[in-house]
């Protein structure tokens, strides 16, 4: 329940004043549990899948993140984005929850479909007098170390009773999101 009453829970990629870059993006994505969330998501089914999906869903997401927060930052027209980033939450809470394991193309896909919602939201709130390369390499950074305590967490699934430990995760991961969700739909 702590983890609830995180500041910022509903619009986590809020963010006012002048940044001054790296340090700025390194901790956008930390001040809110919706990206947090997601991230380690990403890092658990990564974990959970095996294989060549430990790293490349880790990998790709930050990738097509970036793209997406390109596309904030030149205000490209987008789908509303906090309800895609509290739907990122639900699915892949349900998807570790339900042992989903589709193709590892299919998973790559799922998961840049919603990187391009957390990196969207990353690029329409960077912060005046920003450096747009340095902001977009720090909050990639943070991404890409909370995917890996994702992995951490995901490598459970090595130990007796492991997969029902993480399914368990991403069921409190998807519950979660429709908290967040509903937080959403209350503002």
């Amino acid at each position: 329940m702590l983890l609830f009453g995180w500041p910022a829970v509903s619009a986590a990629h809020t963010q006012s004043g002048d940044g001054t870059g790296l340090v700025t993006g390194f901790l956008h994505p930390l001040t809110g549990i919706d990206h947090v969330l997601a991230m380690l998501a990403v890092g658990m089914w990564g974990a959970q899948l095996r294989g060549d999906a430990i790293w490349l869903l880790p990998v790709v997401f930050p990738l097509v993140m970036a793209g997406g927060a390109v596309a904030g930052i030149a205000a490209v027209p987008m789908l509303p984005v906090e309800p895609g980033i509290a739907f990122s939450v639900i699915a892949l809470g349900a998807a570790i929850a339900f042992d989903f394991r589709p193709p590892l193309a299919g998973a790559a896909a799922l998961v840049s479909v919603f990187a391009i919602f957390h990196g969207y939201a990353h690029g329409v709130e960077l912060p005046r007098r920003s450096d747009a390369v340095a902001y977009c390499a720090g909050f990639v950074l943070a991404t890409g170390l909370i995917h890996l305590t994702g992995i951490g967490l995901g490598l459970v699934t090595r130990l007796p009773h492991g997969l029902a430990v993480l399914r368990i995760g991403g069921a409190v991961l998807a519950g979660a999101g429709l908290v967040l969700a509903a937080r959403l739909l209350i503002a």
